[in-house]
């Protein structure tokens, strides 16, 4: 039995080197595997715990991790310690990616167009400073 289960075992890490999103499509399609299977495969791939319910996979938190859909759509998400949501990429190339501060505000955001902005707040939560990759820019530290 213990052969059987290292075998097993080298196919499930197999299968976690070898696949590529959209994960459900290939699983099934490529694989053959069954939800139980499916829920060890991304556990791996997302070096995580995971919860299926129906075309998303969640974290231990409850945040979507992955979307598909059956046409091949895809899209990940990634969450910092804090649970902020920090990258997002998808099926198309179109990837966004944040930064936070200690109070959990987005300073920072920049998007695969190129497009991205910066933001300061002061110790009671209010913007004061903004600034964009076109141009704009609102500086309210020192009034």
């Amino acid at each position: 039995m213990d052969k059987m289960n290292k075998k097993y075992e080298k196919y499930i890490d197999y299968i976690v080197n070898d696949i590529e999103a959209p994960y459900f499509i290939n699983m099934k399609d490529n694989y053959g595997l069954k939800d139980d299977e499916c829920v060890l495969v991304l556990s791996k791939i997302f070096n995580q715990p995971v919860r299926i319910k129906g075309i998303s996979v969640y974290n231990t938190n409850g945040n979507e991790i992955y979307y598909e859909n059956s046409n091949g759509y895809w899209y990940k998400n990634e969450y910092d310690n804090q649970g902020n949501h920090i990258y997002s990429e998808d099926s198309n190339g179109y990837w966004h990616k944040y930064e936070y501060d200690t109070n959990g505000k987005v300073i920072y955001s920049e998007t695969s167009d190129g497009f991205w902005f910066k933001r300061e707040y002061d110790t009671n939560g209010n913007n004061i400073y903004y600034e964009n990759s076109n141009g704009v820019i609102r500086d309210n530290r020192y009034e």
